[in-house]
Protein backbone atom coordinates (compact mmCIF):
# COMPACT_ATOMS: atom_id res chain seq x y z
CA UNK A 1 0.00 0.00 0.00
CA UNK A 2 1.45 3.75 -0.59
CA UNK A 3 2.12 6.18 1.77
CA UNK A 4 -1.09 8.06 0.13
CA UNK A 5 -3.26 5.35 0.84
CA UNK A 6 -1.69 4.84 4.40
CA UNK A 7 -1.91 8.39 5.20
CA UNK A 8 -5.66 8.55 4.64
CA UNK A 9 -6.79 5.79 6.37
CA UNK A 10 -4.51 7.37 9.12
CA UNK A 11 -6.29 10.61 9.16
CA UNK A 12 -9.64 8.24 8.98
CA UNK A 13 -8.46 6.60 12.14
CA UNK A 14 -7.85 9.85 13.79
CA UNK A 15 -11.24 11.54 12.63
CA UNK A 16 -13.41 8.14 14.51
CA UNK A 17 -11.76 9.67 18.13
CA UNK A 18 -13.80 12.95 17.20
CA UNK A 19 -17.28 12.85 18.78
CA UNK A 20 -18.75 13.07 15.16
CA UNK A 21 -16.79 9.91 14.71
CA UNK A 22 -18.24 8.22 17.39
CA UNK A 23 -21.63 9.40 16.51
CA UNK A 24 -21.08 7.67 13.32
CA UNK A 25 -19.13 4.48 14.68
CA UNK A 26 -22.15 4.14 17.42
CA UNK A 27 -25.15 3.76 14.45
CA UNK A 28 -23.03 1.67 12.48
CA UNK A 29 -22.36 -0.15 14.95
CA UNK A 30 -25.83 -1.18 15.42
CA UNK A 31 -26.80 -1.81 12.11
CA UNK A 32 -24.16 -4.61 11.66
CA UNK A 33 -24.87 -6.11 14.50
CA UNK A 34 -28.52 -6.37 13.30
CA UNK A 35 -27.52 -7.55 9.87
CA UNK A 36 -24.83 -9.69 10.82
CA UNK A 37 -26.26 -11.78 13.76
CA UNK A 38 -28.22 -13.52 10.77
CA UNK A 39 -25.78 -14.36 8.29
CA UNK A 40 -24.37 -18.13 9.24
CA UNK A 41 -21.27 -19.85 7.85
CA UNK A 42 -17.39 -20.61 8.93
CA UNK A 43 -15.38 -17.76 8.05
CA UNK A 44 -16.05 -13.66 8.54
CA UNK A 45 -13.31 -11.02 7.26
CA UNK A 46 -13.49 -7.84 8.59
CA UNK A 47 -11.37 -5.03 6.18
CA UNK A 48 -10.20 -1.71 8.24
CA UNK A 49 -11.00 0.73 11.06
CA UNK A 50 -10.19 -1.47 13.96
CA UNK A 51 -12.17 0.74 16.01
CA UNK A 52 -15.40 -0.77 15.32
CA UNK A 53 -16.41 -4.47 15.65
CA UNK A 54 -18.25 -5.14 12.62
CA UNK A 55 -18.30 -8.85 13.64
CA UNK A 56 -19.49 -8.48 17.19
CA UNK A 57 -22.56 -10.20 16.60
CA UNK A 58 -21.50 -12.74 14.15
CA UNK A 59 -22.16 -16.05 15.03
CA UNK A 60 -18.96 -17.44 12.75
CA UNK A 61 -16.76 -19.76 14.12
CA UNK A 62 -13.64 -18.16 12.06
CA UNK A 63 -13.85 -14.07 12.71
CA UNK A 64 -10.98 -11.95 11.03
CA UNK A 65 -9.87 -8.59 11.04
CA UNK A 66 -7.72 -7.33 8.58
CA UNK A 67 -5.90 -3.75 9.15
CA UNK A 68 -3.00 -1.38 7.40
CA UNK A 69 0.47 -2.27 8.92
CA UNK A 70 0.15 1.25 10.15
CA UNK A 71 -2.78 0.60 12.18
CA UNK A 72 -2.17 0.99 16.34
CA UNK A 73 -0.79 -1.78 18.00
CA UNK A 74 -3.36 -1.16 20.25
CA UNK A 75 -6.35 -1.21 18.60
CA UNK A 76 -5.16 -4.62 16.60
CA UNK A 77 -5.01 -5.56 20.12
CA UNK A 78 -8.20 -4.64 21.12
CA UNK A 79 -9.59 -6.32 17.30
CA UNK A 80 -7.68 -9.68 18.24
CA UNK A 81 -9.43 -10.14 21.62
CA UNK A 82 -12.18 -13.27 22.24
CA UNK A 83 -12.25 -15.72 18.91
CA UNK A 84 -11.01 -13.10 16.64
CA UNK A 85 -7.77 -13.08 14.77
CA UNK A 86 -5.99 -9.57 13.74
CA UNK A 87 -3.76 -9.42 10.76
CA UNK A 88 -1.80 -6.56 8.99
CA UNK A 89 -1.81 -6.77 4.93
CA UNK A 90 -2.47 -4.86 2.05
CA UNK A 91 -5.94 -4.52 1.07
CA UNK A 92 -5.70 -5.04 -3.03
CA UNK A 93 -3.81 -8.29 -1.95
CA UNK A 94 -5.49 -10.03 0.92
CA UNK A 95 -4.01 -12.98 1.64
CA UNK A 96 -7.00 -15.66 1.29
CA UNK A 97 -7.49 -17.99 -0.97
CA UNK A 98 -10.18 -18.08 -3.90
CA UNK A 99 -13.85 -18.32 -2.68
CA UNK A 100 -13.03 -19.07 1.36
CA UNK A 101 -14.65 -16.34 2.87
CA UNK A 102 -18.48 -16.35 3.99
CA UNK A 103 -18.52 -13.27 4.82
CA UNK A 104 -16.94 -9.52 4.55
CA UNK A 105 -17.16 -6.04 6.35
CA UNK A 106 -15.87 -3.41 4.32
CA UNK A 107 -16.32 -0.08 6.91
CA UNK A 108 -14.56 3.03 4.73
CA UNK A 109 -12.26 0.95 3.08
CA UNK A 110 -13.19 2.25 -0.76
CA UNK A 111 -13.35 5.80 0.10
CA UNK A 112 -10.01 5.68 1.79
CA UNK A 113 -8.06 3.65 -0.62
CA UNK A 114 -5.82 4.88 -3.49
CA UNK A 115 -6.96 1.86 -5.64
CA UNK A 116 -11.12 0.82 -5.06
CA UNK A 117 -12.03 -0.82 -7.04
CA UNK A 118 -9.05 -3.44 -6.86
CA UNK A 119 -10.30 -3.29 -3.44
CA UNK A 120 -14.07 -4.88 -4.63
CA UNK A 121 -12.03 -7.07 -7.38
CA UNK A 122 -9.91 -8.71 -4.28
CA UNK A 123 -13.51 -9.04 -1.77
CA UNK A 124 -15.16 -10.59 -4.92
CA UNK A 125 -12.08 -13.09 -5.37
CA UNK A 126 -11.97 -14.22 -1.96
CA UNK A 127 -15.75 -14.63 -1.54
CA UNK A 128 -17.82 -18.18 -2.08
CA UNK A 129 -20.50 -18.34 -4.43
CA UNK A 130 -23.40 -16.44 -2.37
CA UNK A 131 -21.10 -14.76 -0.16
CA UNK A 132 -21.78 -12.01 1.62
CA UNK A 133 -19.83 -8.15 1.30
CA UNK A 134 -21.39 -5.47 3.38
CA UNK A 135 -20.30 -1.92 2.94
CA UNK A 136 -20.02 0.94 4.89
CA UNK A 137 -19.45 4.89 3.22
CA UNK A 138 -20.33 8.06 3.80
CA UNK A 139 -23.26 9.58 1.63
CA UNK A 140 -22.42 12.88 -0.44
CA UNK A 141 -25.50 13.13 -0.98
CA UNK A 142 -26.39 14.49 2.07
CA UNK A 143 -26.13 17.92 4.69
CA UNK A 144 -22.32 16.45 5.64
CA UNK A 145 -21.53 15.72 1.77
CA UNK A 146 -22.85 19.59 1.61
CA UNK A 147 -20.35 20.74 4.25
CA UNK A 148 -17.25 18.53 2.96
CA UNK A 149 -18.16 20.33 -0.38
CA UNK A 150 -17.87 23.61 1.14
CA UNK A 151 -15.18 22.43 3.53
CA UNK A 152 -12.78 21.69 0.36
CA UNK A 153 -13.24 25.45 -0.75
CA UNK A 154 -12.92 27.23 2.53
CA UNK A 155 -9.73 24.44 3.46
CA UNK A 156 -11.90 23.65 6.19
CA UNK A 157 -13.20 19.90 5.85
CA UNK A 158 -15.77 18.28 8.15
CA UNK A 159 -14.68 14.79 6.67
CA UNK A 160 -11.07 13.48 6.54
CA UNK A 161 -9.59 15.55 3.25
CA UNK A 162 -8.02 13.04 1.64
CA UNK A 163 -11.35 10.77 1.14
CA UNK A 164 -13.09 10.51 -2.29
CA UNK A 165 -16.67 9.34 -1.24
CA UNK A 166 -18.61 7.38 -3.34
CA UNK A 167 -22.23 7.99 -4.02
CA UNK A 168 -24.85 4.93 -3.71
CA UNK A 169 -25.87 4.65 -7.35
CA UNK A 170 -22.08 4.67 -8.13
CA UNK A 171 -21.34 1.99 -5.72
CA UNK A 172 -24.10 -0.53 -6.90
CA UNK A 173 -23.02 -0.15 -10.49
CA UNK A 174 -19.13 -0.74 -9.40
CA UNK A 175 -21.11 -4.28 -7.57
CA UNK A 176 -23.12 -5.17 -10.13
CA UNK A 177 -20.34 -5.21 -12.82
CA UNK A 178 -18.38 -7.60 -10.69
CA UNK A 179 -21.40 -9.45 -9.98
CA UNK A 180 -22.26 -8.65 -6.51
CA UNK A 181 -25.70 -7.89 -6.40
CA UNK A 182 -27.13 -5.39 -3.78
CA UNK A 183 -29.85 -6.44 -2.05
CA UNK A 184 -30.81 -4.26 1.63
CA UNK A 185 -29.46 -0.73 2.03
CA UNK A 186 -29.48 1.54 4.99
CA UNK A 187 -29.03 5.05 5.87
CA UNK A 188 -28.66 7.16 9.22
CA UNK A 189 -26.67 10.08 10.94
CA UNK A 190 -29.36 12.55 9.86
CA UNK A 191 -28.22 14.60 12.40
CA UNK A 192 -26.63 18.27 10.99
CA UNK A 193 -22.46 18.61 10.47
CA UNK A 194 -21.49 19.23 14.78
CA UNK A 195 -18.48 19.10 16.04
CA UNK A 196 -19.66 18.45 19.26
CA UNK A 197 -21.01 15.72 20.92
CA UNK A 198 -23.22 18.61 22.58
CA UNK A 199 -25.04 19.52 19.96
CA UNK A 200 -25.49 16.08 18.13
CA UNK A 201 -27.28 14.91 20.76
CA UNK A 202 -29.44 18.11 20.68
CA UNK A 203 -30.32 17.15 16.87
CA UNK A 204 -31.48 13.01 18.26
CA UNK A 205 -34.60 13.76 17.07
CA UNK A 206 -33.66 14.22 13.56
CA UNK A 207 -32.63 10.12 13.21
CA UNK A 208 -36.37 9.26 13.26
CA UNK A 209 -37.64 12.01 11.51
CA UNK A 210 -34.74 11.81 8.82
CA UNK A 211 -35.66 7.86 8.78
CA UNK A 212 -39.36 8.81 7.74
CA UNK A 213 -38.82 12.36 5.92
CA UNK A 214 -35.84 11.93 4.10
CA UNK A 215 -34.38 8.70 4.30
CA UNK A 216 -32.04 8.76 1.47
CA UNK A 217 -30.11 11.97 3.03
CA UNK A 218 -28.43 10.43 5.75
CA UNK A 219 -24.76 11.44 6.26
CA UNK A 220 -23.58 7.22 6.23
CA UNK A 221 -25.28 4.17 4.31
CA UNK A 222 -24.40 0.37 4.90
CA UNK A 223 -24.96 -1.78 1.59
CA UNK A 224 -25.44 -5.20 1.68
CA UNK A 225 -24.87 -7.32 -1.22
CA UNK A 226 -24.64 -11.04 -2.27
CA UNK A 227 -22.07 -12.42 -4.73
CA UNK A 228 -24.03 -13.75 -7.64
CA UNK A 229 -22.56 -17.06 -9.58
CA UNK A 230 -25.09 -18.06 -13.00
CA UNK A 231 -25.75 -20.87 -13.76
CA UNK A 232 -23.79 -23.58 -15.96
CA UNK A 233 -24.74 -24.21 -19.65
CA UNK A 234 -24.30 -27.40 -21.24
CA UNK A 235 -21.97 -26.78 -24.26
CA UNK A 236 -23.82 -29.43 -27.33
CA UNK A 237 -24.82 -29.33 -31.28
CA UNK A 238 -27.76 -26.62 -32.07
CA UNK A 239 -30.75 -29.11 -33.06
CA UNK A 240 -31.92 -27.22 -35.15
CA UNK A 241 -35.76 -28.26 -36.17
CA UNK A 242 -36.72 -28.01 -39.80
CA UNK A 243 -39.78 -27.95 -40.98
CA UNK A 244 -40.51 -30.50 -43.66
CA UNK A 245 -40.69 -29.30 -47.12
CA UNK A 246 -42.63 -32.43 -48.27
CA UNK A 247 -46.17 -32.20 -48.97
CA UNK A 248 -48.90 -33.26 -46.61
CA UNK A 249 -50.65 -36.57 -46.89
CA UNK A 250 -54.22 -36.81 -47.43
CA UNK A 251 -55.68 -39.45 -44.89
CA UNK A 252 -56.94 -42.30 -47.46
CA UNK A 253 -59.94 -42.99 -44.92
CA UNK A 254 -61.60 -39.84 -46.27
CA UNK A 255 -61.07 -40.76 -50.05
CA UNK A 256 -62.73 -44.28 -49.71
CA UNK A 257 -65.68 -42.85 -47.70
CA UNK A 258 -66.27 -40.27 -50.50
CA UNK A 259 -66.03 -43.00 -53.34
CA UNK A 260 -68.37 -45.17 -51.49
CA UNK A 261 -71.09 -42.69 -50.86
CA UNK A 262 -70.86 -41.46 -54.64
Amino acid sequence: MDSAAEKSIIALDNWLQSPAGAYVRAFEQACLEELTADIFGYNALQIGVPQLGALAASRMPNRWQVATRTSNADELAFASNGRQIAAAADFTELPFASSSIDLVVLPHVLEFTAEPHQVLREVERILIPEGQVIICGFNPASLWGMRQGIGRVTRNGYLPDTGEFISMPRLKDWLKLLNLSATRSHFGCYAPPCRTAHWLSRFAMMESAGGRWWPYLGAVYVVHAIKRVKGMHLIGPAWNKKTSKRPAAVPAANRIERIESE
